[in-house]
């Protein structure tokens, strides 16, 4: 017996020396992975910007991203925030090592509001004098509004570029859902609340399809006068090639000027050689990417310097500390609390990627935000999307900017309540409910709402309603009557929230903080980025567990298809009264 247990104790002893060995391993080759490096910036260098992920509006902070990036290969730091990529362009327009910046665009993943955002912050490095270059194999519209900033656009030969204008697809389940045996019961506010069409209609209301018009006809309008200006075309020379589908292959995007040459990706090297002067020494371009030019530019903090801080709110808006990619009211307020009471801190940058969510906890982080404004300038940035629970988080603010191509507004609420019992007839399933009242199974989905339920519902909904259209009116300081009379559920562009007064400047998250600065009566500071991350070992253990590799196994596998099945996942996840955007929005 006494062999017996030396040897589980010898067996436990080992294995625990091995875990601890293993452990110090990682850590030091992640110290040595993250550790600052000198990144070296070599004359005649092109700063190569591919933004081949979907955009983060912050770049992880996380110190342990660089080593699992040199684990799957990929280039250290990335991807990269918004907030780093407008730095980067700005301060290579004046930096004499850099001659030229080269676009890679074969996938950019973003909406058209922060693409406006990178695109004037080119054409801002243009007037130095310096080159852009564009390349692509496939151009789509979002990759071409892009490109089209570019002294010459480039397309592979045997490439592909479609200009056929924008479109917006709504897909309806309601008879999907019937032939199962689930009917989704809804309660809103707001004739352009479309967020419950698609589970109780087969077809778009009049409302919707009027708000849907509008909207991506605005967006459309200003992509080209963006690409007009730029390629030297007229607004309605471009509707005429969209129109008339005369842009198909790259001969044709050649013939009607929207493409300079058809090239290979090593051609356009050696341009761009030419172009800064290499051809003589018939020497490579030096490449530097965005990660690691962005990485020469970070500065260790002073501690007591002046600070504006960023407080990033992107994804959709839940109680609690949520996921990465989205809002948790818990972890939000605590970072507008450490911002606020930060006595370096002057000012505080709201910026807000999000359609909405949880109404609850949209009015959390908006109290938190109140607070924020009585004690520091609390600017507003809207990204590509900062509608309903996004929209509802800014309104406090002392000002709202936003490009004119970003979608807000949606400025109402819903709830949805499925009634399966159909379905539970077909599966043989049956329950039976003992109660101490009569609506003690109130929420039941093997039944029906009754009247009284449903008039209970319709209550709650009427007072978040009544809720929110009296934050956006004390936070823009328009009558409740006015409020009420543009909101409705209805979705705006930046440009015609302008005009209703939802929004008070056109710009991005540079002018937001020119404005901040301002406010704070500040003129030089440095950039504090909130929420900070908790743990960033614990984050970085937990993308080895299972859940975390289920994800990017089912990422993987779906491409495209994977958003799809995130939204269905949360909306599947979704409680309480709703103050989310009707639809979602992929342009193409």
């Amino acid at each position: 017996m006494k062999q017996f247990f030396k040897f589980v104790l010898a067996t436990i002893t080992g294995i625990f020396l091995l875990m601890g060995i293993f452990f110090l391993v990682i850590l030091s080759l992640v110290s040595s992975s993250t550790k600052k490096q000198t990144v070296e910036v070599q004359d005649n260098s092109v700063l190569t910007i591919k933004l081949n992920y979907e955009l983060p509006e912050k770049t992880d902070d996380n110190p342990f991203e660089a080593f699992a990036s040199e684990l799957t290969g990929g280039d250290v730091g990335s991807p990269v925030g918004i907030y780093e990529i407008l730095k980067s362009i700005e301060h290579a327009k004046t930096d004499d090592r850099i001659k030229g910046i080269f676009l890679d665009l074969t996938f950019v993943g973003s909406g058209y509001a922060r693409l406006t955002e990178i695109r004037e912050a080119l054409e801002d490095f243009k007037k130095s004098g310096k080159f852009i270059y564009s390349y692509a194999e496939i151009y789509y519209n979002q990759t071409y509004y892009l490109a089209s900033v570019s002294d010459s656009i480039f397309l592979n030969p045997k490439g592909n570029m479609i200009f056929n204008g924008m479109s917006a697809e709504i897909t309806f389940l309601k008879e999907t859902l019937a032939k199962i045996g689930i009917e989704m019961q809804a309660i809103k506010h707001g004739k352009f609340k479309g967020a419950v069409e698609p589970f109780t209609r087969d077809n778009l209301s009049d409302e919707n399809r009027k708000q849907i018009d509008e909207y991506i006809n605005s967006v459309f309008e200003n992509y080209l006068a963006a690409v007009g200006k730029s390629r030297k075309l007229t607004t309605e020379e471009l509707k005429n090639i969209a129109n008339d589908l005369k842009v198909t292959n790259p001969t044709s995007a050649v013939e009607y000027k929207m493409i300079d040459a058809l090239a290979y990706r090593d051609q356009v090297f050696k341009t761009m050689a030419e172009k800064a002067g290499l051809n003589k020494d018939k020497k490579d371009v030096e490449q530097i990417t965005l990660a690691k030019y962005a990485r020469t530019l970070r500065n260790e903090s002073e501690g007591d310097a002046k600070k504006i801080a960023i407080v990033y709110a992107n994804g959709d808006i839940v109680s609690g500390n949520g996921q990465q990619d989205e809002i948790g009211s818990d972890k939000f307020i605590k970072a507008l609390k450490a911002a606020r009471e930060d006595e370096n801190v002057k000012a505080v940058v709201l910026r807000v990627n999000s359609p909405g969510g949880s109404a609850l906890a949209s009015d959390v982080i908006w109290r938190e935000a109140m607070l924020t404004k009585k004690v520091k300038p609390l600017i507003v940035s809207m990204g590509d999307v900062a509608a309903s629970g996004g929209y509802y988080i800014s309104c406090i603010a002392d000002t709202i900017v936003a490009m004119p191509n970003t979608i807000t507004g949606s400025i109402g609420v819903f709830g949805l309540y499925p009634n399966a019992e159909k379905l539970m007839d077909k599966l043989g399933v049956h329950s039976e409910f003992v109660t101490t009242s009569d609506f003690a199974d109130f929420g039941r989905i093997d039944r029906p709402l009754n009247a009284r339920e449903m008039e209970v519902l319709t209550a709650l909904v009427e007072e978040v309603y009544s809720d929110f259209v009296g934050r956006v009116s004390e936070g823009r300081s328009l009558s409740t009557a006015f409020i009420d009379s543009v909101a409705q559920g209805r979705v705006w562009t930046g440009t015609m929230a302008r005009k209703n007064g939802l929004i008070d400047v056109y710009g991005g998250l540079n002018k937001a903080l020119e404005i901040a600065a301002f406010k704070a009566g500040i003129e030089t500071y440095e950039i504090a980025s909130y929420p900070k991350m908790d743990n960033p070992f614990a984050s970085f253990m937990a993308s080895f567990n299972g859940a975390s590799i289920k994800q990017k196994l089912i990422k993987e596998e779906l491409g495209e298809n994977y958003q799809v099945y995130d939204r269905l996942k949360k909306l599947q996840g979704m409680t309480g009264i709703q103050a989310i955007m009707p639809f979602f929005i992929d342009a193409y």
